[in-house]
């Protein structure tokens, strides 16, 4: 019985996307090499959202901005977290290697269900992550009934 080798397409798609990358790379340089700002570009941090008994959580990761770079508002049902991650000028573009972070002004929006309060939000920040609580009103909160048994 011959042994036949499994063939991944997906293997295969990504190893010519690579090549692909690193031929423009060459023939046309990094974006250091062509004058532009490197890193800049749009991105979206990424988030959690769960909900426990009394609010909704909402966890974004926004490493390297900072904490009066980010806006966090509740309008008309909508949750929106922007800002800015600003490229750090310490270094003179022409001594990068390479930039693979982003930089640049973000902005996501989430919308809310009717039981949050937008009295009762809160934000904080720490190591890097903002977090949002939206917390419900009254009547959004289970309650919880007990049976008398006879």
């Amino acid at each position: 019985m011959a042994i036949v080798r499994f063939w991944d397409p997906m293997k295969e798609l990504s190893s010519l996307q690579n090549r692909m990358n690193r031929v423009f790379e060459e023939t046309f340089g990094s974006p250091l090499y062509r004058g532009e700002q490197p890193g800049v570009g749009t991105w979206s941090p990424v988030v959690d959202i769960f909900e426990t008994g009394d609010e909704i959580v909402v966890k974004a990761e926004v490493p390297g901005v900072a904490k009066d770079q980010i806006h966090v508002e509740v309008e008309n049902g909508v949750l929106s977290l922007h800002g800015e991650r600003k490229f750090e000028r310490e270094v003179k573009e022409e001594n990068y290697h390479r930039v693979e972070r982003t930089y640049g002004a973000f902005h996501r929006s989430f919308s809310l269900p009717g039981s949050v309060d937008a009295e009762k939000v809160r934000a904080e920040m720490k190591d890097g992550i903002l977090e949002v609580r939206l917390g419900k009103r009254e009547q959004a909160k289970p309650k919880q009934i007990t049976v008398d048994v006879k």
